[in-house]
């Protein structure tokens, strides 16, 4: 047996161990990827060398996607299908598939992203830490994790990555599937509350440097992070 991160392109392999606790294995699962599957490798290419959410720009509005959000969809670039991290600043394609389901589509069309649109690539984002107030108790949480919660601004939903500092508004919208807006409640974020963007705490610079795995199931592509990959035993 292999590591998957470790096969070949254009090598087809069946998963025969995950490593890793219910955590890893769910996540895999999301991808179609457990014990039994067959897989084929396209190609193992490099990552971005920024961590954070990325920031796109879609009918006309800017909209943060997390990272392992960004990693379900695919859009065709002058005629070739590429994941959307492949994009660079100021590249434009048009959505072609969305991995993960009806959720997944449903979570991206609340921020403007659908099949068969256009979407800009922006930028990459710092991987900041937003901090927030809710009920007089501060909460800290990744920008990726922050771009899930809509917040209401004059009539329309935004994330609350795009708030001022000192600016408060009423939570609209956790999307995401069940798990996740547990997880929030248990923070306290949820639907009607009012939360305040106190500030954003920038990381020190980590250069980080990786690589991904860009593999085929059945017709469908997926990319897995190279920690991931290195989890799945395959052969």
């Amino acid at each position: 047996m292999k590591r998957l991160s470790k096969v070949e392109p254009e090598v087809k392999v069946a998963v025969k161990k995950i490593d890793g606790g219910l955590e890893v294995k769910g996540h895999l699962e999301e991808l179609c990827i457990a014990e039994g599957a067959e897989l084929t490798v396209v190609a193992t290419e490099p990552v971005h060398m920024h961590v954070g959410p990325i920031s796109l720009k879609v009918a006309g509005r800017e909209a943060v996607v997390a990272r392992g959000w960004a990693d379900k969809v695919y859009v065709d670039k002058e005629g070739e299908t590429i994941p959307l991290l492949r994009l660079e600043a100021g590249d434009k394609g048009t959505v072609k598939t969305i991995e993960g389901g009806e959720v997944f589509e449903a979570n991206f069309a609340e921020l403007g992203i659908e099949k068969g649109g256009e979407v800009e690539f922006l930028r990459h984002l710092p991987d900041d830490t937003v901090v927030f107030k809710i009920d007089d108790r501060e909460l800290s949480m990744g920008e990726g994790q922050a771009s899930k919660v809509l917040v209401e601004r004059e009539g329309k939903n935004i994330q609350i990555n795009y708030l001022e500092e000192g600016e408060k508004a009423k939570i609209s919208k956790v999307i995401g599937g069940t798990s996740l807006r547990e997880k929030f409640e248990q923070m306290g974020v949820a639907e009607g509350k009012e939360i305040t963007l106190v500030r954003k705490e920038m990381p020190a610079p980590v250069p980080k440097r990786g690589t991904y795995v860009l593999a085929k199931i059945d017709e469908q592509l997926v990319t897995i992070g190279h920690g991931l990959a290195e989890k799945v035993w395959v052969e």
